[in-house]
């Protein structure tokens, strides 16, 4: 395996911030102001295997994402400030990550296939502020970047998923207004039930993964949520003005999912979503399963499994057809990480994935029998907090 110099740029990148990062052993601070600072993060640096016919790729690139929260009282209430940045346009390839059935935004002007889009370097920069109001509970939220009230938590703030470095081949049906530009969002919340409502701007970010975007409030949202004990649900819809520039029209999306995560001597994370879009030239579905098996407070055993709805390029009758057709595409993933490193800095963790996928009869000419393959070190430090209403996890 030959390792060039812009692959060499992810190990020099991640392990920069790996040595800036100084954090108590919670990542948890408090100053004389009365804020109270929480930091977490996770890292995922190694090579990436996609095997495929006519199509092979082996990557070295880091996966990453670092989340801070800040908390004062303010009041009745409490005022919170969220951030969230990524690394990934300067640790993977400006094409993105290699990823066998993966689609979702573009480059250079043209659809992504077979990769995962590097996620933005400012992927949150918002506040909220709660205060309860009798039995009930008010949150109001801004954000320059962030989260409306839709979906579950995106992929890497799931504690299901919190051990893959891969976005899930249903990330545009689940997770892909995780990055918005623009959210305003009110919410209330009782004895463990929440109603929540968003206005935001439904254009996904675009092409330059450093700048901030900006635009007019277009679309809205809203979501029931449900908590009681290890149990949470939601259900949400939305729509959306616009998202795909290369897609004219309007996009409804209507999202379910429900989790259970028990944190024991043998800790579990069981997730299963449903995202379902609906365009102008065609409705598309994901199913998705996550699970996260930890014991010994040092190995994980994770898995995935996910039936996506995607246009691809494919063939029929012997001759190679545009992206134009839905066909629906499945992969199964496991995969083991065991922690061998522990310090008040982080963890790191050695692990690695395979993933098997089915493929439709048009997509075997193109795509034979596919198989994928990641092998990482994994550096994480500060634990995230529980799931409250807002999407992100900090």
């Amino acid at each position: 395996m030959s390792i060039n110099v812009k692959e060499m740029r992810s190990f020099f990148l991640v392990g920069a911030v790996m040595a800036c990062v100084v954090a108590p052993s919670e990542a948890q601070t408090a100053d004389s102001s009365g804020w109270r600072w929480k930091l977490n993060g996770n890292v995922f640096a190694g090579v990436n295997y996609q095997h495929r016919r006519f199509a092979d790729s082996r990557t070295v690139e880091a996966q990453n994402w670092f989340m801070g929260q800040g908390d004062r009282p303010l009041g009745h209430g409490l005022l919170s400030i969220h951030t969230m940045v990524s690394l990934e346009p300067f640790t993977l390839k400006e094409l993105g990550s290699p990823q066998v059935f993966q689609t979702g935004e573009t480059f250079n002007g043209s659809p992504l296939i077979d990769y995962q889009h590097p996620h933005d370097l400012f992927s949150t920069l918002s506040a909220s502020y709660t205060r309860p109001v009798g039995a009930w509970m008010l949150r109001t939220s801004a954000a320059i970047v962030g989260a409306p009230a839709l979906g579950p938590p995106a992929f890497m703030h799931r504690p299901s998923a919190i051990e893959n470095p891969q976005s899930p081949l249903a990330h545009h049906h689940l997770d892909s207004v995780h990055i918005t530009p623009g959210v305003l969002t009110v919410g209330v919340m009782r004895a463990g039930m929440g109603l929540e409502s968003s206005w935001f701007r439904g254009r996904e970010p675009d092409e330059r993964r450093t700048d901030l975007d900006f635009g007019s409030l277009d679309s809205w949202s809203v979501r029931g949520t449900w908590t009681s004990g290890p149990w949470n649900g939601q259900l949400s819809g939305a729509r959306v003005n616009e998202p795909d520039p290369l897609s004219p029209g309007d996009m409804t999306r209507i999202m379910a999912s429900l989790s259970h995560t028990r944190t024991a001597a043998i800790s579990t994370a069981l997730f299963v979503a449903w995202g379902h879009n609906r365009e102008v030239h065609d409705t598309s579905n994901g199913f998705l399963f996550e699970s996260n098996l930890s014991w010994l407070d040092r190995n994980h055993l994770f898995s995935r499994a996910e039936v996506v709805g995607k246009e691809l390029p494919h063939t029929h009758a012997g001759a190679l057809q545009p992206a134009h057709v839905l066909m629906n595409v499945g992969a199964f993933t496991l995969g083991y990480t065991r922690d061998v490193f522990e310090t008040t800095l982080g963890r790191i963790g050695i692990g690695g994935d395979a993933t098997m996928y089915f493929v439709p009869r048009d997509l075997q000419e193109t795509y034979g029998a596919p198989l994928s393959f990641h092998l990482f070190l994994r550096y994480r430090f500060g634990v995230p907090a529980q799931a409250g209403m807002e999407q992100h996890h900090h």
